[in-house]
């Protein structure tokens, strides 16, 4: 038996195991074992800070009362229901703390409709009233570690992509279901199976490596064998994408999940304001992209993703092994897609579409960064997640990620090959 044959036998033995714990869990909690459910989260708009206390009374549309909740100490309120139909969630003003509010002070009731079997969730905008009208200097500061933090993370998952296209040409709509397996599978490991988060994120990134070794050998190499063109491959990918998303979806749910870890409050660092999650998991970014680059730059196997993505023929004409190459961009691919789900997933809630949610930040910081390009995924990441963060001080925050696209437009009209991309890299 080859090494090659060896790999591919425990890469497939490994996708069995969570596969089989992924089947435990939908087999011993189905999608929605509850039937019909209402939940929802009080958080500040500003911070994200959870919002413990806010009592919420939910009613049918009869006016017939249904379950009283009070908001917990992550903010979270959940109730079953008795059934599908209409049902008036409203929410008790007077118990949210001194200084919150809501946005629109008039929103104190929602009326949602629930379908049988159905899942609903129920959102009330919050804001700190005390500092609506924060000093400029502070608001611009916070902002701007806030696009920081989650361009890093957007970098994380993009690089892979990148990588991917460089190296295979295929624009990757399956990118994001990376992302959302990889914080599932720690939210397996680590909710279900009791084991610590940072045992359970090692876990993910193995899953989401042997992910992507499976997908390349399974389909992306077959296809690429029988020739199959780029745009045949690119609509393949969409479907692949789809599938994954509502397997994934059977498994989990369409309800939100979080880690077992304990809640942080944010600690003042004078012109900025963050959790101990927060630094931490930009830390990881910082140390974790380094790394990358000095693969790239400083390792035979560095060297050769990059001639491969610069030309395949002439580094195949130079004994370069570009099937092997391609494997590696895929099994790194993954695992970082895994790794940048579990800490997007350490400060939000998880769903089982977060993926999908993410892929449109990724595709624009990938093309404003130049496609095929590492560095480029990196520089054109920490630009949209600074311009989508930055511009909530002019734009409504439920519009902020147009913002982000915006801009990419406008570089793509200006530079089609985006910052750092060569120009034969496009058209």
């Amino acid at each position: 038996m080859t090494t090659r044959e060896g790999l591919l036998r425990w890469i497939i033995r490994a996708l069995a195991v969570l596969i089989v714990g992924l089947s435990a869990l939908a087999v011993g909690t189905p999608a929605n074992a509850e039937g019909e459910t209402l939940s929802g989260r009080m958080v500040i708009s500003q911070t994200n800070e959870a919002v413990d206390g806010v009592k919420i009374t939910v009613t049918t549309a009869a006016g017939e009362p249904v379950a009283a909740l009070t908001s917990n100490k992550e903010g979270k309120f959940r109730t079953p229901l008795p059934g599908p139909g209409s049902y008036t969630v409203t929410m008790d003003p007077k118990t949210l703390p001194d200084g919150i509010e809501l946005v629109d002070k008039s929103a104190v009731t929602k009326n949602v409709d629930v379908e049988p079997g159905g899942f609903q969730a129920v959102a009330f905008r919050l804001t700190d009233g005390s500092s609506l009208q924060p000093e400029k200097e502070t608001q611009v500061f916070q902002l701007l570690f806030e696009g920081l933090r989650f361009g890093l993370i957007i970098a994380i998952t993009a690089i892979g992509l990148s990588l991917i296209f460089g190296t295979t040409g295929l624009t990757n709509f399956a990118h994001g279901e990376l992302v959302a397996y990889g914080a599932f599978a720690a939210w397996f490991v680590n909710v279900t199976l009791g084991a610590p988060l940072w045992l359970a994120t090692l876990v993910a990134i193995v899953a989401g490596g042997a992910l992507g070794a499976l997908s390349e050998y399974g389909l992306w190499r077959p296809l690429r064998k029988r020739r199959v063109g780029l745009i045949s491959a690119l609509v393949a990918s969409i479907g692949l994408s789809i599938l994954m998303r509502h397997l994934l979806l059977i498994f989990v749910g369409g309800g939100t999940e979080s880690y077992d870890v304990p809640a942080e409050t944010e600690t003042d660092y004078g012109l900025v304001s963050a959790t101990q999650r927060d630094l931490i998991a930009m830390m990881i970014c910082v140390v974790v992209l380094i790394g990358i680059a000095l693969l790239l730059q400083r390792t035979r196997i560095g060297t050769a993703m990059r001639a491969v993505a610069d030309n395949r023929d002439l580094a195949e004409s130079s004994g370069i092994d570009v099937n092997r190459v391609i494997l590696m961009v895929w099994i790194m691919g993954g695992a970082l897609a895994a790794l940048g789900g579990v800490l997007y997933g350490w400060t939000l809630d998880l769903r089982y579409d977060m993926g999908f949610a993410l892929l449109l930040m990724m595709f624009a910081g990938v093309t404003l960064g130049g496609l095929g390009t590492a560095y480029g995924a990196l520089l054109g990441s920490l630009l949209v997640g600074v311009i989508v963060q930055m511009s909530t001080l002019v734009l409504p925050n439920d519009v902020k990620y147009a913002s982000g696209l915006a801009v990419l437009i406008g570089v793509l009209l200006i530079r089609p090959s985006g910052l750092l991309g060569k120009k034969q890299r496009v058209g």
